[in-house]
């Protein structure tokens, strides 16, 4: 299966590409947008925090004012990110389903399928997000305000300081499994055409029997897309510290002030530019993985080969597949 998902990224690349570019560009504009109008006017309005004299330490009423302030541009990051991961979730299914028929797949035709099944993915990625996230929240809820009160009043550690740590250690294996239960789940959703709650529930059913196989196959994907990733990653990173270097080493002569800024910015560009191409990779390959995880099991449980069959003679129709 890992080779296989090699195999299908080399071949539909363009339109898994496109559309995985394509959310990442609006996504960067919507932010980039943000916290453009989140930095104008910053020193002005938090000059209590970012122009105080030496030796002095903001208030902490005022820091938080300032983290409040911020607040809807790390809301906004939240749902590119969220959103992003539903589009990669969405396409990577349908691009499995046309290559097991041995279909060709167009950007516009890979775009309609993604949106038209984006509510049904992000409402599976809710539901686990809540369903394994939730008790995380309730912990944090419950151990972080005697911490700050604690440190805002110089007092001994609370017990929290132990329960933190020991609570997250303890639910970290429940996480994981849930994570693994439902890992399905989004391609069950494009396929199948299921809503969240019963795509969940279908997801767990095909699991059944083969968890461990499933996480096995799930962390080499995740893994090896890292690695990947690096890799394609390293030369723009390298690119852009040999812009910094001589802009660094020019910072003594203020003449040349201004070769550290582009020396930064260029940086900044070949660091972006790496990570967006290396991000097509680490977050499509593992959910190229998981949906031939999800037909593979269909095949095993399901005796799926002989409705691939039949449906391969059938003329491409967007809608889900046969269940």
């Amino acid at each position: 299966m890992l080779g296989g998902a090699f195999t299908a990224f080399r071949r539909y690349w363009k339109p898994l590409t496109g559309v995985v570019l394509l959310a990442q560009g609006v996504g960067i504009l919507l932010i980039a947008a943000a916290i453009g109008l989140a930095a104008l006017g910053i020193d002005t309005r938090f000059a209590a925090v970012f122009n105080l004299p030496d030796g002095e330490t903001p208030a902490a009423g005022d820091v938080a004012a300032l983290l409040l302030y911020l607040a809807p541009v790390a809301v906004l990051l939240l749902l590119v990110m969220v959103l992003l991961t539903g589009m990669i979730g969405a396409a990577c299914p349908a691009v499995i389903q046309e290559a097991v028929l041995g279909r060709a797949v167009t950007f516009s035709a890979l775009w309609r399928r993604c949106w038209s099944r984006l509510p049904s993915v992000l409402g599976v990625l809710l539901c686990v997000g809540l369903l394994a996230g939730g008790p995380v929240l309730v912990l944090y809820a419950l151990c972080f305000p005697p911490l700050l009160s604690a440190a805002a009043h110089d007092a001994a550690p609370p017990a929290a300081v132990f329960l933190l740590p020991l609570g997250l250690l303890l639910w970290l294996p429940v996480l994981v499994w849930l994570a693994i239960r439902f890992s399905l789940a989004p391609a069950v959703a494009v396929c199948e055409g299921l809503g969240p709650i019963a795509a969940m529930r279908r997801s767990s059913r095909l699991v059944a029997g083969g968890w461990w196989r499933t996480f096995g196959v799930s962390a080499a994907a995740y893994l090896l897309a890292s690695v990947v990733g690096y890799i394609v990653q390293l030369p723009f990173t390298l690119l852009g510290i040999v812009a910094l270097v001589p802009a660094v080493m020019a910072t003594a002569d203020e003449a040349r002030a201004g070769t550290l800024v582009l020396g930064i910015v260029g940086y900044a560009v070949c660091a972006l530019i790496g990570t967006v191409i290396a991000s097509v990779f680490q977050l499509g390959y593992p959910q190229l993985v998981l949906s031939l995880l999800y037909v593979d099991q269909r095949m095993r449980k399901e005796n799926l080969a002989e409705a691939l069959a039949a449906s391969a003679a059938a003329p491409a129709h967007p809608g889900p597949a046969g269940a």
